[in-house]
C-alpha cells in the first residue's frame, strides 16, 4: 500500500539588474556583444584590481526588498565565497551571506485553490559568474566573461510552496512585481531571471522536512514544472524502494525531460566565506530608503483594483491587461489618446493575445505604439471603416506598427457610405440572385446573409454591414 506524500518546495531566484554597467566596474551589462568585448581588469579578476559598488545596483535591490514585504538592513556587507570553477575569474564570488541587503518578506500569491503567503527569507546582492561555451566539435569548453560582474539579486524563499502550480504562481508574481519596478527585465530565455528549484518529500502530516535535492539549469515555465513533477516521482520511487534520498546538486535536461547528478551538496563552510576586505560596508539610511519608497510605481496589485474601479472592467480583462507591465503600459496610453476603455480593451483581450499566441510571443515583445492602436480605434468608431476591414488594419499595425490612417489610405480602405452607389448595387446583387430573392419571400430569413455577403464582397468589404443589411431588407419587401 502506497503512501501519501507531501512536496515541500524553496526557490532560488537569480534576476539580473537592469543596470548599464556591472555591479563593480563601469564594463557594459548589455546582452549578446562578442564574447570577451565587455570586459576590464576587475570584471575579469585581475590582480590589483579593486571592485567599487555601483550604487544604482542597491537601490534596484532594495525597491525589489520593498515591493516584496521585506525589512531592510540598514547596515550591510559584502562576503567572499571562495570556489574554483572556469568560469569565475578571481576564484571567487562577491556576495553576501552574513547581512543580506533585505530580510524576512513575502509575498501573496494566487492559484486554484486560493490565496496564499509565500515567506521571502532573505534578498542578497552578488555577482555573477561568466560563462562557460562547451565545443562539442572540437571537445573543449572555452569562457566568456561577459556576464562576469553582472549584477544580481538572489531572492530566497522558504520551503512554503507545496506544488508546481503554487512554484509558477510565486515567480510569476515576483517576475511582475520586478518588471514594474523596472529593475529587471526578467527574461528566462536570456537568463535574466533563473530558478534553482530545492525540492523534499515527506509523508503526508509529517513536519520533519525529508532530504531535499536542488535543480539547476531550468530557463523556462515549463522545464521548471517538468523537473518538480520529475523529481517529486523520482524521490517517491528511492522511497518507496527503501532507498535513501541523496543531497546533491541536479541538473536538468529539458530535452531529455530527466535529471542527473552533478555534484554532492557543499554546506556554507565549504566555501569559506569571510568579510569582503576590498569594500565598505553599506549603510542604508531612512532618508534613503524613505527616497526610493517614494519613487516606487504602482504595482499590479493596486493596478488591477484601479482598472476595475476607474474603468469599469471586469476582473479577468483586468488580471490579462496587467499581467504584464507591457500590455498595462499600451493600455492606459492608448486609452489616454482616445477616452475609450472598453474598446482599447478589447483590441488587446481579442486581436492581440490571439496574434500573439500564433506568433508565440509574448506580451513583452509588442512593438506597436498607443497611438496607432488609439487611432484604430477612433477609425472604427467614425465607421471609416468597417470592423473586418479594422481587423485587416490591426494586424498591420501589430506586425510592423503602420499608422493606421495612412493604411486605410493608401489601401483605399475606407468604408463606402455613399446610398445612392449602395443601392445600385444592392439592386444589381437582388436582380443577380431570383432564387435567394424568392427563398427570402417565402420565409427563409437566413438567405438575406447570402444576399449582404454578395453585396459586400461587391462593395470590395467596404460597405457598412448594417447599412447593407437595412436597404436590402427594405428592397425585399417592398
Amino acid at each position: 500500500m502506497s503512501k501519501n506524500y507531501e512536496t515541500v518546495i524553496g526557490l532560488e531566484v537569480h534576476v539580473e539588474l537592469a543596470t548599464k554597467t556591472k555591479i563593480f566596474c563601469s564594463c557594459s551589462t548589455a546582452f549578446g556583444g562578442a564574447p570577451n568585448t565587455h570586459t576590464c581588469p576587475v570584471c575579469t579578476g585581475m590582480p590589483g584590481s579593486l571592485p567599487v559598488l555601483n550604487k544604482q545596483v542597491v537601490e534596484y535591490a532594495v525597491a525589489v526588498g520593498l515591493a516584496t514585504n521585506c525589512t531592510i538592513t540598514q547596515y550591510s556587507k559584502f562576503d567572499r565565497k571562495n570556489y574554483f570553477y572556469p568560469d569565475n575569474p578571481q576564484n571567487y564570488q562577491i556576495s553576501q551571506l552574513y547581512l543580506p541587503i533585505c530580510q524576512n518578506g513575502s509575498v501573496e500569491i494566487e492559484t486554484s485553490a486560493g490565496k496564499k503567503n509565500i515567506r521571502i527569507h532573505e534578498i542578497h546582492m552578488e555577482e555573477d559568474a561568466g560563462k562557460l561555451v562547451h565545443d562539442e566539435w572540437e571537445d573543449v569548453s572555452i569562457v566568456d566573461f561577459n556576464r562576469s560582474g553582472v549584477p544580481l539579486i538572489e531572492i530566497v524563499s522558504e520551503p512554503d510552496m507545496r506544488s508546481a502550480e503554487e512554484v509558477i504562481a510565486y515567480l510569476e508574481t515576483l517576475r511582475q512585481t520586478i518588471q514594474y519596478l523596472g529593475a529587471s527585465d526578467c527574461k528566462l530565455n536570456e537568463g535574466s531571471m533563473r530558478a534553482d528549484v530545492n525540492l523534499s518529500v515527506r509523508e503526508a502530516g509529517s513536519t520533519q522536512f525529508g532530504t531535499r535535492t536542488e535543480m539547476k539549469n531550468l530557463n523556462s515555465f515549463k522545464a521548471i514544472t517538468h523537473a518538480i513533477e520529475g523529481e517529486r516521482e523520482r524521490q517517491i520511487e528511492l522511497l518507496e524502494m527503501g532507498r535513501k534520498v541523496i543531497q546533491e546538486t541536479r541538473r536538468w535536461d529539458d530535452n531529455k525531460e530527466s535529471s542527473h547528478a552533478m555534484r554532492s551538496k557543499e554546506d556554507a563552510q565549504d566555501y569559506r566565506y569571510f568579510p569582503e576586505p576590498d569594500l565598505v560596508p553599506i549603510v542604508v539610511s531612512d532618508e534613503w530608503i524613505e527616497e526610493i519608497r517614494s519613487r516606487q510605481p504602482e504595482l499590479r496589485p493596486q493596478k488591477l483594483e484601479r482598472y476595475k474601479k476607474e474603468y469599469d472592467i471586469p476582473e479577468y480583462d483586468a488580471k490579462i491587461l496587467t499581467g504584464s507591465k507591457r500590455m498595462a503600459d499600451l493600455f492606459e496610453a492608448a486609452t489616454a489618446i482616445c477616452g475609450k476603455p472598453k474598446k482599447v480593451s478589447n483590441w488587446l483581450m481579442v486581436e492581440t493575445m490571439r496574434l500573439l499566441k500564433e506568433n508565440e510571443m509574448d506580451a513583452d515583445e509588442l512593438s506597436f505604439s498607443p497611438e496607432h492602436l488609439a487611432k484604430l480605434v477612433e477609425l472604427t468608431e467614425s465607421q471609416t471603416i468597417n470592423s473586418s476591414v479594422a481587423k485587416e488594419v490591426f494586424e498591420a499595425v501589430f506586425r510592423e506598427d503602420v499608422d493606421p490612417e495612412a493604411y486605410v489610405e493608401e489601401k483605399g480602405l475606407k468604408m463606402v457610405n455613399d446610398e445612392g452607389a449602395l443601392r445600385s448595387t444592392i439592386e444589381q446583387v437582388i436582380a443577380d440572385n431570383p432564387q435567394s430573392v424568392t427563398d427570402y419571400r417565402n420565409g427563409k430569413e437566413k438567405a438575406i446573409g447570402f444576399l449582404v455577403g454578395q453585396t459586400m464582397k461587391a462593395m470590395k468589404g467596404k460597405a457598412d454591414p448594417a447599412m447593407v443589411n437595412r436597404i436590402l431588407k427594405e428592397k425585399l419587401q417592398s
